[in-house]
């Protein structure tokens, strides 16, 4: 006996409905929101920080660090270098939990009879 989902079956918004109500897909937004959710509050923070020591702690972000360079300046910089890094995590993390998930059920539903 197969333990396995059966495939949805049916067309237009009724298709949709139903595998979204599987356990695969439940899977695969769950394999999603894991690294979203903590990744984005993470820089949510990190870029809060930014905003408000800039705003208050103005003395602090004006040091020099070298030259003209000052901490508000690295900072700045350090937001772009997050985001590259954000996405290249989470390419990372698409490749290993996400689409083995997504190419599992769109193999399930193409290849259910119509």
């Amino acid at each position: 006996m197969s333990t396995e989902t059966p495939v949805p079956t049916g067309t237009g918004d009724n298709r949709y409905v139903s595998v979204a109500n599987t356990p695969e897909f439940a899977a695969l937004r769950r394999a999603l929101r894991r690294f979203v959710f903590p990744v984005s509050a993470a820089f949510l923070v990190w870029y809060a920080l930014y905003v408000l020591l800039s705003a208050y702690a103005r003395d602090f972000m004006s040091t020099k660090v070298v030259g003209h360079v000052n901490i508000a300046l690295i900072f700045g910089l350090l937001q772009f270098v997050s985001t590259f890094l954000i996405a290249w995590l989470y390419t990372r993390y698409a490749d290993r939990r996400v689409d083995p998930l997504a190419d599992e059920l769109r193999a399930k539903i193409e290849g259910s009879p119509e």
